[in-house]
């Protein structure tokens, strides 16, 4: 259940808050774009510092090493590791909007994984978010292109199954992630060799895991105990729309016209799936308090856990 303080000031905060992670998650594209390194070296940095955050955070972590927590932080370093490697081989609107499709993967994998039932929603979901990713491959890409929007998915995939784990995880969500950024950065360490991005890449790498992965877990922890799912829903969900404006605003990238209509369809279906099952009193599925994509789907799961 929600914590018990329902007062305009707590409220307050708690959207402030909600609204500060979007905002943090959101600038995951154009911080990555801009640190000139190997895109599993700027994982395992990014993942290092996040982790170091997450340990001062939460200092009460208790670890059990259950198949549950394990299987989480392998699918979260898988996740990031992904998402880094397409946000540099593709374009950061395709990198986002592929990963956003992860709800549909937790969809297919829940009912044998999870043995919890998939309604027409979900099914409809999953169709028109299909067909949403196909738009992205219409576009005129080079293979690194190509390849980045493969990425992409396979993130959107690792995220799903992050989801799923932490699902049967329960309560204990800050232990995986823990594990799964010192796993990525471990992965990160061979790719680190020779030149290094440089003072100001280092900023960028410090302002990656503290604030974009660190800080912001801590921000989506704290509002989903006060506020409505579908507020969260709603507000975390500028995520993907922000992602690709501060790539186009700050480094001059712009998504080619089928990607930006495929991520029209992708962020209206899953989006929209989450507006619905909350409105209509259903739980949203497999949660996780942290940055990637699939808020509306994790939200939910985060206010019950509370």
């Amino acid at each position: 259940m929600a914590a018990n303080d329902d007062s305009p000031s707590v409220h307050k905060r708690a959207l402030a808050a909600i609204l500060l992670a979007a905002v943090l998650w959101s600038l995951g594209g154009v911080l990555i774009k801009s640190v000139s390194w190997h895109p599993v070296a700027i994982a395992g940095a990014r993942s290092a510092i996040a982790a170091a955050v997450l340990w001062l955070l939460f200092p009460r972590m208790r670890f059990t090493l259950s198949v549950n927590e394990l299987g989480g932080a392998v699918a979260y370093a898988a996740t990031v590791l992904l998402f880094v490697i397409a946000t540099k081989l593709t374009t950061a609107a395709n990198a986002i909007f592929l990963q956003y499709t992860a709800p549909v993967y937790v969809a297919l994998f829940s009912r044998w994984f999870l043995n919890e039932r998939v309604s027409r929603l979900d099914v409809v979901t999953i169709a028109f978010t299909l067909g949403g990713m196909g738009l992205f491959f219409l576009d005129r890409l080079t293979w690194s292109g190509v390849w980045g929007n493969l990425a992409a998915i396979a993130s959107g995939v690792a995220f799903a199954w992050t989801c799923l784990f932490l699902r049967r995880q329960g309560d204990a969500t800050a232990e995986p992630l823990f594990l799964g950024n010192v796993l990525t950065a471990l992965l990160g360490l061979p790719f680190m060799t020779g030149p290094g991005p440089g003072l100001e890449g280092w900023l960028l790498l410090v302002g990656l895991g503290v604030g974009q992965l660190g800080v912001s877990y801590a921000l989506f922890a704290y509002a989903v105990k006060y506020l409505p799912a579908l507020e969260v829903i709603l507000i975390s969900s500028i995520e993907p729309i922000l992602n690709p404006i501060w790539v186009m605003l700050f480094i001059g990238e712009q998504p080619g016209p089928w990607a930006l209509a495929g991520g029209l369809v992708v962020f209206a279906s899953v989006t929209g799936k989450g507006v619905m099952s909350v409105s209509g009193g259903r739980s949203q599925g497999p949660g996780l308090a942290s940055r990637t994509a699939g808020q509306a789907n994790r939200a939910q799961e985060l206010r019950d856990d509370q």
